[in-house]
């Protein structure tokens, strides 16, 4: 598909995500604006997942560790009282760009098994110094005191809360890309492709790792500042490895390395997994070989079977 066709492609998309909730309130069905909603938080930490997966090559178990780190930032501002968005939502940033700073710093002097169980061993000691804290409800988690505040903006209003989680989409997608095409982006998916030669050419792939690792941290932890006001609701449950997979189930069905597919892959994702929770307890029975299957007919992932082979 030329790049014009996938650009109408991409814009009609976004338009029938904006026209979600004046049709819901039309045919009088809001669940469908909180299912949309949550999809596209989902889309945003599945494309921050994207930058170091699909184009870096890194293998992280442990990337829900940022939603929780995020979530967890919101939770507890909430709790004593904080409610101001700016600071919720930086600290979530913040606070996630660190932690991935600190697991990155280990992680990245690893490849293969190793760095994919270092990343969930930390993933896994945040689970459970979360399940620890009484305070905050430990493994039954807290209700959320409050959804963050903004001047002007009311996320308290369904319509509202889902254009400003649609306008933060689009934002990370376009910057995303950016980020990608420019000569970070480069060294990047350089290093994904051959780490001897990029050295060879006077680029040491770490400290640009390491970048993309802190960076993908913490626009994961803005998606669990969203999740958190869209939950209302603070649990560990947003950290655990079961989460991580979700994400790379995400990354891999949408199409690694490209740019719509981490939020085709959470449409089809949690779509699936709606339709199937809907007609039997034993979901993840069927989910499970439908996964296998488009892994195998679909190795491009679902972005690859829409816009060819140039996506």
């Amino acid at each position: 598909m030329n790049p014009r066709k996938r650009t109408l492609v991409l814009a009609a998309g976004l338009l029938l995500l904006a026209a979600v909730p004046p049709l819901a309130a039309i045919f009088n069905q809001p669940f469908y604006l909180d299912l949309f909603r949550r999809i596209m938080i989902f889309a945003v930490a599945a494309a921050s997942l994207n930058l170091i997966l699909g184009y870096g090559g890194m293998i992280s178990f442990g990337h829900a560790a940022y939603l929780g780190v995020g979530g967890y930032a919101v939770g507890v501002l909430a709790h004593y009282g904080v409610y101001d968005g700016a600071l919720q939502w930086g600290l979530a940033i913040g606070a996630s760009a660190l932690v991935a700073l600190v697991i990155g710093a280990v992680s990245l002097r690893t490849s293969g098994v190793y760095f994919i169980m270092i990343t969930l061993a930390f993933t896994q000691m945040l689970y459970y110094l979360g399940i620890s804290i009484e305070e905050f409800g430990g493994d039954d988690g807290m209700p959320l005191a409050a959804k963050s505040r903004f001047p002007g903006i009311d996320l308290g209003d369904a319509n509202t809360f889902y254009y400003v989680v649609l306008a933060i989409l689009v934002l990370v997608l376009v910057l995303g890309n950016r980020l990608v095409e420019s000569r970070f982006g480069m060294v990047i998916r350089a290093a994904k492709s051959n780490e001897a030669r990029t050295r060879a050419i006077g680029f040491s792939p770490y400290p640009y790792r390491l970048a993309a690792f802190v960076i993908a941290g913490g626009v994961c932890g803005l998606a669990g500042a969203l999740l958190v006001n869209h939950t209302a609701y603070l649990t560990p449950e947003f950290m655990n490895w079961t989460r991580s997979g979700e994400l790379m189930f995400m990354v891999i069905l949408g199409g690694m390395g490209s740019t719509a597919g981490p939020v085709l892959g959470a449409f089809a994702l949690l779509l699936l997994e709606d339709l199937l929770s809907g007609w039997t307890a034993h979901w993840q029975l069927y989910l499970g070989p439908l996964l296998v299957l488009s892994v195998l007919f679909f190795r491009r992932g679902l972005a690859g079977a829409i816009f060819g082979k140039n996506e």
